[in-house]
């Protein structure tokens, strides 16, 4: 994994360039896909006077699909900042629906979030809404 210094603005970015691993595990069966992807993450070099950062991402999902390519799922998308040994931890509960309109295949996805641990003055829950178009690749 790595992270390059790429913002415009010091407000937008840290400055640095990082480099660590990134990992998934996962198993499918029954309509079930359950794992764990995580990575870590450190500065190695980059902008003088801009603080170093050691982050880590943790994202323990599990999805059940049904038959007619509806899923549930509940996941956290985990972050630790290791500098300021700050957690935040939100749980998140998704529906997906997978469909076509015409020939073109199409997820949509609507979500909650709540906060379990988060900063100080940070919001405590949020919605999630999003579309994908799908591209699958044509058998040969």
């Amino acid at each position: 994994m790595g992270y390059y210094p790429t913002a415009t603005d010091s407000a937008l970015g840290l400055g640095k360039w990082g480099a660590g691993p990134t990992f998934v595990v996962l198993r499918q069966e029954y309509g079930f896909t359950y794992g764990l992807l995580a990575n870590q993450i450190w500065s190695a070099g980059g902008q003088q006077g801009r603080p170093n950062f050691s982050s880590m991402y943790l994202q323990p999902f599990l999805i059940y699909t049904t038959t007619s390519n509806t899923s549930f799922s509940v996941d956290s998308e985990s972050s630790h900042d290791w500098y300021a040994n700050q957690w935040i931890v939100p749980i998140n509960l998704q529906l997906r629906q997978l469909l076509r309109i015409g020939k073109q295949p199409v997820q949509f996805n609507v979500g909650y979030r709540y906060y379990v641990d988060r900063p100080t003055g940070d919001a405590n829950w949020g919605l999630r809404f999003i579309v994908t178009l799908l591209f699958p690749k044509k058998p040969s």
